[in-house]
């Protein structure tokens, strides 16, 4: 399968759902145009109007198929609704349970459902569920990290879980180049999901000068610093700005809600002030000390060095796949039976 496509998809490539609002219609048609999956990240409180309204928006800028996705850990039924209501191509799910009931009741819709997990246990529960894919998320991922492990230990392990199943398994964390999709089909992933990578993309909704310092810092670091009150017990990965380390080692009884307001913003059409250390990034509505709120990113991000369309990162992703695959691992010795 690899760069022949999943779920009639022309791609095994799977744009990952960046929260608030980065991953956007802009976005997500763009990347479904180029023939891979791009999804939707819905809000996290109930916005069944606003939901409608961004897949709409998105169909009206792609013919091909796409999907969404939303946060366990938040209130979610309405937004699901709306969802199956449209008949999307794909679900994608994160950070909680998702039963086998609630999987039967999308795909009698005809929505397939891919549940993101961090662990083998999470991963035995969402094949129990009857998923049709398992995005495995290693701790080099950006943004919110839910497991501990890497994803070069992890990945195999979960292949070999549901090799008995037909459930397609797609690698996420770090994977920025053909490089990282070659190396985790050579592990046994069907596909892989990029986060990063998009967000470093011209269609991305990111605020001008989070995508100017996604190119300049290279380095990322695992914390809980940012949006303790909001969302406690939910460790993130972040750039490593001077903001961020000059603040790293913040008390862990301190959180944004008794912190000075830096800025404003509109998500998903809503005015928010943000804090410090609020866990919100900035988009291109966002302004203020833009300098000092959170940029979420992956270990991968000292491989990005430019700001590109979202089809090219696809069609780059793919051909450079092809290559590697073709000509760096042709040459690799075969045993002989005399060995």
């Amino acid at each position: 399968m690899g760069w022949k496509g999943i779920l009639g998809f022309d791609y095994g490539v799977v744009q990952a759902p960046l929260g608030p609002d980065i991953s956007g219609p802009e976005l997500a048609a763009a990347v479904a145009n180029a023939g891979a999956i791009g999804l939707l990240r819905l809000p996290d409180w109930p916005a069944p109007d606003h939901v409608r309204e961004l897949i709409r928006k998105t169909r009206s800028l792609t013919e091909k198929p796409f999907g969404a996705a939303i946060v366990l850990a938040f209130p979610n039924e309405e937004n699901l609704r709306v969802v199956l209501e449209e008949k999307l191509a794909l679900l994608q799910v994160y950070w909680g349970e998702f039963p086998r009931e609630r999987v039967d009741e999308a795909h009698r819709a005809g929505v397939k459902v891919f549940h993101q997990v961090g662990s083998l246990e999470e991963a035995a529960k969402a094949k129990e569920a009857g998923v049709d894919g398992i995005i495995v998320q290693g701790r080099e991922a950006g943004g919110h990290v839910i497991g501990q492990e890497g994803l070069l230990p992890l990945l195999p392990r979960v292949v070999d879980l549901v090799s008995d199943s037909g459930i397609l398994v797609i690698a996420a964390g770090g994977i920025v180049d053909g490089r990282g999709y070659a190396a985790a089909l050579a592990l046994g992933a069907q596909g892989v999901c990029l986060g990063t990578r998009f967000l470093a993309s011209e269609e991305s909704f990111a605020h001008p000068l989070y995508k100017k310092k996604l190119i300049e810092v290279n380095c990322t670091d695992y914390t809980n610093v940012f949006g303790r009150a909001r969302w406690p017990g939910a460790p993130q990965r972040v750039l490593k700005t001077t903001f961020y380390d000059q603040w790293k080692n913040l008390p862990n009884q301190e959180t944004e809600e008794n912190q000075p307001i830096i800025g404003h913003t509109i998500i998903h059409g809503v005015h928010r002030d943000i804090r410090r250390f609020a866990g919100t990034v900035p988009n291109a509505t966002t302004t203020g000390d833009i300098d000092s709120m959170v940029m979420y990113a992956g270990q991968g991000v000292g491989l990005i060095t430019e700001i590109i369309p979202a089809n090219e990162v696809v069609k780059r992703l793919v051909a450079d796949a092809q290559h590697v695959m073709r000509e760096k691992l042709s040459d690799f010795p075969i045993l002989s039976e005399n060995h």
